[in-house]
Order: structure tokens, then C-alpha cells, then sequence
């Protein structure tokens, strides 16, 4: 095999909650992660010297060893000392920086194809290894569908999927700091911890209500008082009729799950038709 071709999907959290801070300054999570249906489209053909050469369809992107996927195929071929040189094209749909683990899951995408491309066949527990030394959400985005991520987010556990509904994802057009949401996120007796627990047995029962009724993210007060727009979408999408909406991560992405289509096309149409919040806007399923 010399080349191969390969999807990388987004991810929301259903839930997200932060436990604590470890002496490395890494935090201690609890989240209910999921793929979606937008993707990213990733190709790799081998080349005969020794060369990486990246291509993105985005230039303001880095195209050198600033870019995860760089890093992951360098990575690769460090570890498993291969010498043949990789030709890599990026084309990007996922918006950059903006809380879907679009990065982490073109590097998760990067080291599964490498492990093809090159028939290591490497074990999933062996690409998670080598996964988390590029980014905590590296190994679930290996995984993909629903988990469970702990620790900070590389134990994971399957879930059950979700019951069918579609996805609205609204990407307001502001810039959010993952280090600055953690860095002003305050965790006290008066911080209001999602019900994780509460949203896995809605899995586990196959109730969106119950699940939607659940959302939660401890991050999302810490991003709107930055961010007040992310408050207004959500508001929106409700109004629209959704049965439940979150901001994923950090931010600034917000999702609004809908059982019923019609009023997913509905609000869908709307973000898209308006330009308030200067957004992206996207009608997803679960994967």
C-alpha cells in the first residue's frame, strides 16, 4: 500500500466536568464524549525520501512541525523508525479552535493511517500510547462513537450511542483560549457540577429527554461571561425548538439536539440565513 485515504470526525461533549487539578497543571475530568457526522478528509501517500510535506485548504494553518498532524506522523515514524517519507493533504471542514477536537482527531486520523499505510499493526492500547503524547483527547478520537473519558480524558469506557437525533452545531466567530477557560475556571462549593452519572443512564435507557435534560458543561459559565453570544445561540436553538443545547469543551461551538427534523431544518436555516455571530453552521447526525 502506498497511499491511503481517511476521515477524522468532530466530537462534542455531552457532559463535561472538571474534579480537580493535578501538580503537572493537567485537570482531572469527567466527560460523556461523541462524534459527529462532520469530518475532515485526510490522504497520505508514501514518498522515497525522507521528507514530510503537509498541504492544508486553509493558509493561515502551519504546515511544519507546528501542526498536530506533522507532529503525529513524526511521531510515528520516530517510534516505529521507519525512513520513508510521507506526502500529507489535509482538507479541512471542521472549524479550527473551536472546542470539537478537530486537531486532536486529524492526529488520532494521521497515526491510524500511518499504522495502516505501513502495516504495523499497531493495538489500539498501542496507538493510545503513543496518541496521548499529542494531546489528552488524541486517544478518544481513536476510539470514537460514545465513551466515557476520565482522568484527563485518556481512561475511557464505552457507552451506549445515543438515541437518533440530529445535531446543530452553530461556531460563533470568536477566539477562545482553552488555557484561558481553565485558567478563570473556579472549582469551590458554589461550582455546579453536570449530573454525568444522571446522563449515562440516559444512554444506558436510550432516553434523549432524560439525556438532554442532563446536558451539562462546568466550563460553559466560565467561556459566556468572555462570550455572551454563546448564551444567545443557545437560547436561539431553543426557541428553535431544541430538546436540549451545550456549548462543547471550551468553547465556542454550541450544539442543539433535535428529535424532530423539521424543526432541526427550521433552526438550521435560520443560523445559516443569519449573520449576527459571523458563524459556521452545520446539521449533523451522531456517528
Amino acid at each position: 500500500m502506498n497511499r491511503i485515504s481517511i476521515k477524522s470526525y468532530a466530537k462534542i461533549n455531552l457532559g463535561l466536568d472538571v474534579l480537580g487539578t493535578l501538580p503537572n497543571g493537567y485537570h482531572t475530568l469527567k466527560m460523556i464524549m461523541q462524534t459527529i457526522t462532520l469530518n475532515d478528509n485526510l490522504s497520505f501517500e508514501k514518498r522515497k525520501d525522507n521528507k514530510i510535506i503537509l498541504k492544508t485548504n486553509l493558509p493561515y494553518l502551519p504546515v511544519n512541525e507546528k501542526n498536530i498532524v506533522y507532529q503525529a506522523i513524526r511521531l510515528f515514524m520516530d517510534t516505529m523508525h521507519i525512513s520513508s517519507g510521507i506526502y500529507c493533504t489535509v482538507s479541512k471542514h471542521i472549524p479550527v479552535a473551536a472546542g470539537m477536537a478537530g486537531g486532536s482527531g486529524n492526529a488520532a486520523a494521521a497515526l491510524k493511517a500511518m499504522d495502516a499505510l505501513f502495516g504495523t499493526k499497531l493495538s489500539d492500547k498501542e496507538l493510545a500510547e503513543m496518541g496521548v503524547k499529542l494531546g489528552a483527547d488524541v486517544p478518544y478520537c481513536l476510539m470514537g462513537n460514545t465513551a466515557l473519558a476520565e482522568g484527563i480524558g485518556d481512561v475511557l469506557t464505552p457507552l451506549p450511542a445515543p438515541p437518533k437525533a440530529k445535531v446543530l452545531i452553530v461556531k460563533p466567530s470568536v477566539s477562545v483560549s482553552t488555557k484561558d477557560v481553565y485558567t478563570n475556571l473556579v472549582l469551590d462549593e458554589n461550582t455546579k457540577h453536570p449530573d454525568i452519572d444522571a446522563c449515562i443512564k440516559a444512554l444506558e435507557d436510550g432516553s434523549l429527554k432524560n439525556l438532554c435534560d442532563n446536558l451539562g458543561n462546568v466550563l460553559e459559565d466560565v467561556t459566556i461571561k468572555l462570550h455572551p453570544c454563546i448564551a444567545d445561540i443557545k437560547t436561539k436553538m431553543l426557541e428553535f425548538g431544541a430538546d436540549g443545547s451545550l456549548m462543547s469543551g471550551s468553547g465556542p461551538s454550541v450544539f442543539g439536539l433535535y428529535a424532530d427534523e423539521n424543526k432541526a431544518n427550521a433552526a438550521y436555516e435560520y443560523f445559516k440565513a443569519t449573520s449576527e455571530y459571523g458563524h459556521n453552521t452545520f446539521l449533523c447526525d451522531f456517528t
